[in-house]
């Protein structure tokens, strides 16, 4: 049986930084960091995005030299979005070797090449509608879909990614863009599933960075959010399917779900702090009601306490220019 108080005082490990700092369980370190980034083409200028203070959308003119900045900090991944100004209604830009998609995984791997380029592969950036795949009446035709994403997965591989990201949420990507990046010869490329992404309320700021032109919502094909089982089942059928890393989008509010995964998977499991999450704590700050740092990094920790090992977060460069 455990020693008891007075025998067993817990705060002996407490009483100095050194000593708290040698029995840390949890550590947050440059390399369990991922940075999404939009990027928007035909632009030179950087537009601030309202609802993230601190991002702006970066002009793809400029991409290369912003590789280089965030390689320098010590970034060690990255997530580019789009911002295309070639919409319609299929998202046909996507899937050209000479489209946006491509065109960023090749500026940032000829800009930094020692950066892990992991681009989003979907179509709401991309499409007139700014759902997430081909419509068919009005929700996405899952199985079109799919098929488009094994082309753009394999335009992305073509051009460089590290790692292939799909976050359509449809039925069978996984399966389908396996298939169509071993066909293509890209059999070492990994597939990051967003797994269990869930139909939140957390992604309004998103929309506004990434430009899309949604009108209604997703929740057709995205996850209820009240369903626990439910997200297990999602993220183990993606890695049935043969993803090599699983995913929980949102974080903070699903931190009950990323320990479930934990639990039944081993494979690496991905955090995402969405742009709302990120949002709250920025507008929280503004008003001097928390001490931002300290949030962001006690909020990072939960989540890899949770079984995280990597975590998608707009605080990234800010971290490392802090040192961690």
């Amino acid at each position: 049986m455990p020693a008891q108080f007075p025998q067993a005082r817990l705060r002996r490990l407490r009483s100095s930084s050194a000593l708290r700092d040698i029995v840390r369980e949890t550590s947050l370190r440059a390399e369990h960091l991922v940075y999404p980034i939009f990027v928007e083409e035909e632009t030179d200028e950087y537009t601030p995005i309202e609802g993230m203070p601190g991002q702006s959308r970066i002009p793809e003119s400029r991409l290369g030299e912003e590789a280089r900045r965030l390689s320098a900090l010590g970034l060690k991944s990255i997530m580019p979005f789009g911002i295309s100004h070639h919409k319609d209604e299929t998202g046909s830009d996507a899937l050209k070797e000479d489209g946006m998609v491509a065109r960023m995984v090749r500026i940032i791997k000829q800009a930094a090449p020692e950066l892990v380029v992991i681009p989003d592969i979907c179509f709401c950036e991309y499409t007139s509608h700014g759902h997430c795949g081909i419509l068919k009446g009005n929700t996405v035709d899952n199985d079109l879909t799919i098929q488009n994403l094994g082309i753009q997965a394999v335009q992305a591989a073509k051009a460089g990614a590290d790692i292939i990201a799909p976050s359509s949420a449809q039925d069978g990507q996984v399966a389908a863009i396996r298939k169509a990046l071993d066909e293509a010869g890209f059999e070492d490329i990994p597939i990051m599933a967003y797994s269990t992404k869930l139909a939140s309320a957390l992604y309004g700021p998103f929309r506004e960075a990434a430009g899309t032109e949604l009108k209604g919502d997703r929740k057709t094909y995205q996850m209820d959010p009240m369903n626990r089982r439910e997200a297990l089942r999602e993220s183990l059928a993606d890695e049935a399917e043969g993803a090599d890393f699983l995913m929980v989008k949102p974080a903070l509010a699903y931190l009950d779900i990323m320990a479930d995964i934990r639990r039944n998977s081993l494979l690496p499991l991905v955090a995402y702090q969405v742009s709302g999450e990120y949002a709250m704590i920025k507008f929280a700050a503004a008003q001097g009601v928390i001490d931002e740092s300290a949030v962001v990094r006690e909020t990072l920790g939960a989540m890899r306490r949770a079984g995280a090992d990597l975590i998608m977060t707009y605080f990234a460069p800010q971290l490392l220019e802090e040192g961690l």
